[in-house]
């Protein structure tokens, strides 16, 4: 959940000011993560001599990233620290904390110290399981914690080898070999980046089950940035200058550089000299990080990202949930691009899955196909699941994540199990993917992240393609994900002859739904005005059935993100077996009657919600407000209509709309909602 960013330069002079300034902006482009408490580490002194060297400077604390930059400029001018000072090689580390262990304090943010000196700091994204084991054991050799964090016990614990490395004549002991013999006593998720006072102008970057990746820049390399660029120059120490990143997260590094290395779990990344060298943790022997062995560094290859700055900037647009919003169209279409059909010597329409069609015969004979995901993820599912159905033949189930692993689910080598996650590294869902490895199962991923943990560990799967999402309530990566699973299901069952006019029809829905989203996003001043009517309101309930019983928990599940409003998404089948007796004249009841199947049963359910003076709110198909609305007593939402599988993703747009607008009126932050972040990577 949190983020974790570092900058090195190396034989290239930049400023004190200049080094705080790219770690504060990779910090704020990371601030989606996680942003109630922040810190950094830069260094008091050009270190010529590693053992006289002032202890680096550390800076903490509460709140967001703009309290941390105040903070730091008001010390600077406290403490006389000059700005202006130049280094020509220097490595910076900084944090931007979702509080797990400790509440946000400055002494529960990062970078957490080994002692009064500075000698280890260190910056964590996940949680160490065995913290408090290793915490009981340094007590013992004298260490004192001032914080309430389990990442404190990482950088005593580095400063516990270290130290009896040196008193037992170990005098040449590498950071990395530190590091490795590190890892070898840590349990649980984690990405690190490690500073110290013993290694000057080096970093330590090491990661298991948490997302990290660096970014090389050389200052004469803009011209070589396509495919075929020397992966060997960019990451030896081969003096030239250069700029190196580590992020959490592409966002921060590509307005720096589009030459990335995703590093991989149980890989420790050495920055020294301008060098990048990589190393392997054996887990399963234990013996690679003895700081007695020198593993061999191994080769990686970098890659190109496919981003641009402008689609990490606001642009013309207050927040990033309201830009994401407005971008669905070109979101839809960029998932879409490539994979639908139309035409040909045989007028046919078809899906073209390149990431699945080496494995579509194995899923057509399924025993079962599992959705496992959390969240809007696996709301996207569930308004997926009665289309994949109907065309496969397949029983489809549904699973969030942690209740799958709690309960030990049974999963089968004839499963199929799709792993739904937007951004590829969400701990449950990571786990539940072990898991069905584990019993056999084809894992197959649907994500919006290249490079990812379930893009990379599952057997096959689709790439959204939705673009960067900044905003902390998903919005054009629920819409990508259903149209990819809508995608999934016209793939399987492209072999059966008696649905491909159903098929056909829903994929000539796909080519008109990005116009039909750009039709329903006119819909933004009436929904601020439905807002301004609610903005007083205590709790909100949202019915629906069939296809749109995942759009009334996802609308729901958007208010009550960001709104900070209670809402409850409801089964309009289960009305009567609980839920009707909470409506009274003051309760706002938002009910989703679009035309398909259940329309008829969604009338019945108006009706007898006005009569128990439901205050209704309907969405209908345009052209049905009449049918819906009863003697003209509540307000209607009109939107266009699709196939029926497809319907869900015009219909959220309203509600995410309206979530947006509800949460500027009350006066809440809507891309940082309270105690939410944007990639849950811990459990």
């Amino acid at each position: 959940m949190c983020g974790i960013f570092a900058y090195l330069n190396f034989n290239v002079s930049r400023e004190r000011r200049y080094i705080l300034e790219v770690l504060f902006n990779g910090l704020r482009r990371l601030e989606y993560r996680g942003y109630d408490s922040a810190g950094i580490s830069v260094d008091a002194t050009v270190n010529l001599d590693r053992e006289a060297a002032h202890p680096p400077l550390v800076f903490r604390q509460a709140g967001n990233i703009d309290s941390l930059v105040k903070s730091v400029y008001q010390e600077v001018v406290t403490t006389e620290l000059n700005l202006e000072e130049s280094f020509l090689m220097h490595a910076g580390i900084a944090h931007t904390r979702w509080a797990t262990h400790g509440e946000p304090s400055p002494k529960n943010s990062h970078p957490q110290t080994s002692d009064r000196d500075n000698e280890f700091l260190v910056v964590h994204n996940g949680i160490i399981t065995n913290y408090e084991v290793l915490k009981e054991t340094l007590v013992r050799h004298g260490f004192t914690f001032e914080s309430e964090t389990d990442t404190e016990v990482i950088p005593k614990l580095a400063k516990f080898i270290y130290d009896n490395t040196k008193e037992e004549g170990g005098n040449s002991v590498t950071f990395s070999q530190l590091i490795l013999e590190v890892m070898r006593h840590l349990e649980g998720a984690y990405a690190l980046i490690i500073k110290s006072r013993h290694f000057p102008d080096e970093l330590i970057a090491c990661k298991r089950g948490s997302p990290l990746l660096l970014g090389v820049k050389e200052l004469d390399d803009e011209a070589t940035v396509g495919p075929s660029f020397n992966d060997t120059k960019f990451l030896s120490s081969n003096g030239q200058p250069k700029e190196l990143f580590l992020s959490s997260d592409a966002s921060a590094v590509v307005e720096h550089t589009k030459k990335v290395l995703v590093i991989e779990d149980n890989e420790v990344v050495h920055l020294k000299d301008g060098g990048a060298f990589i190393f392997k943790f054996d887990h399963a022997k234990g013996e690679h990080g003895g700081t007695s062995t020198r593993p061999a560094s191994v080769q990686r290859a970098l890659s190109v990202l496919e981003m641009e700055v402008e689609q990490i900037n606001k642009g013309k647009y207050e927040h990033y949930m309201q830009k994401e919003i407005h971008e669905q169209p070109e979101s839809l279409t960029t998932t879409m691009r490539g994979r639908l059909i139309r035409g040909g010597l045989c007028k046919s329409k078809s899906v073209l899955l390149g990431g699945l069609k080496d494995h579509l015969k194995t899923i057509r004979r399924s025993r079962r196909i599992v959705f496992i995901g959390c969240g809007t993820s696996y709301n996207a599912a569930l308004a997926a699941r009665p289309i994949l159905e109907e065309l496969s033949g397949i029983p489809v189930t549904m699973e969030i994540a942690s209740d799958l692993l709690d309960r030990q689910g049974h999963m089968y080598r004839e499963d199929t199990a799709v792993f739904v996650s937007q951004s590829g590294e969400t701990a449950d869902t990571l786990q539940a993917l072990e898991y069905a490895q584990e019993n056999g199962a084809l894992c197959v991923g649907i994500t919006n992240t290249v490079g990812s943990a379930i893009a990379r560990n599952t057997h096959c799967g689709v790439h959204l393609n939705a673009g960067c999402e900044i905003g902390v309530a998903s919005t054009k990566a629920y819409t990508s994900q259903i149209v990819a699973m809508a995608m999934l299901a016209l793939a399987i069952g492209a072999d059966t002859i008696s649905s491909q006019e159903r098929r056909e029809a829903i994929i000539e829905g796909l080519f008109d739904l990005p116009g039909k989203v750009k039709e329903v996003l006119k819909l933004d001043q009436e929904m601020k005005d439905l807002a301004k009517l609610l903005i007083a309101e205590q709790s909100l309930l949202v019915f629906g059935r069939g296809y749109n019983y995942a759009t009334a928990l996802e609308g729901a599940l958007k208010v009550k993100e960001v709104a900070l409003m209670h809402s409850e998404g409801i089964l309009a089948g289960e009305m009567k077996h609980g839920p009707l007796a909470l409506v009274d004249e003051t309760l706002p009841i938002v009910v989703i009657a679009t035309r398909d199947a259940c329309f008829s049963k969604q009338q019945s359910v108006i009706q007898q919600l006005h009569a128990r003076k439901g205050r209704l709110i309907v969405m209908c198909t345009k052209g049905d407000a009449a049918s819906v609305c009863v003697g003209g007593s509540c307000r209607v939402i009109e939107v266009p209509q699709v196939e029926d599988c497809l319907q869900p993703v015009i219909n959220i747009v309203p509600l995410q709309l309206l979530a947006y607008h509800l949460t500027v009126l009350r006066g809440h932050n809507v891309d940082q909602p309270r105690n939410l972040a944007k990639s849950v990577t811990t459990q």
